[in-house]
């Protein structure tokens, strides 16, 4: 399937961790790389996260330090490592991927963070 397939939300305690794992298989017209969103309740959609077909990664400045992004290519599937997580950090966090030049986006995954 092209549309990325994301799983592993929740709602934790601040300072916890959790791992989101997004799933897409591999498809010829569309790029290796994966980007995580988030979206918070009455707030814009932003970037967090992103890794390509090469491991390079890309952090927000926000999340720098606390979450860490990799990928198994056997699994088809990009993890975030979120820990030290902070009341802040609640939303709907959401995958990315482009194909045929246009980007297809999971349905997301709600992580909530009580302190």
């Amino acid at each position: 399937q092209v549309r990325p397939v994301e799983s592993g939300g929740g709602s934790v305690q601040a300072g916890r961790s959790l791992r989101l794992s997004c799933t897409a298989s591999r498809s010829n017209v569309c790029r290796n790389d994966m980007t995580w969103y988030r979206q918070a309740a009455g707030k814009d959609r932003e970037f967090v996260s992103a890794i390509d077909l090469f491991g390079s990664t890309r952090f927000a400045d926000s999340v720098k330090g606390r979450f860490a992004i990799s990928q198994d290519k056997d699994k088809n599937t990009v993890y975030l490592q979120m820990n030290s997580l902070k009341p802040e950090d609640t939303a709907m966090y959401y995958c990315k991927r482009d194909c045929f030049g246009s980007p297809y986006w999971g349905q997301g995954t709600q992580v909530t963070v009580s302190s």
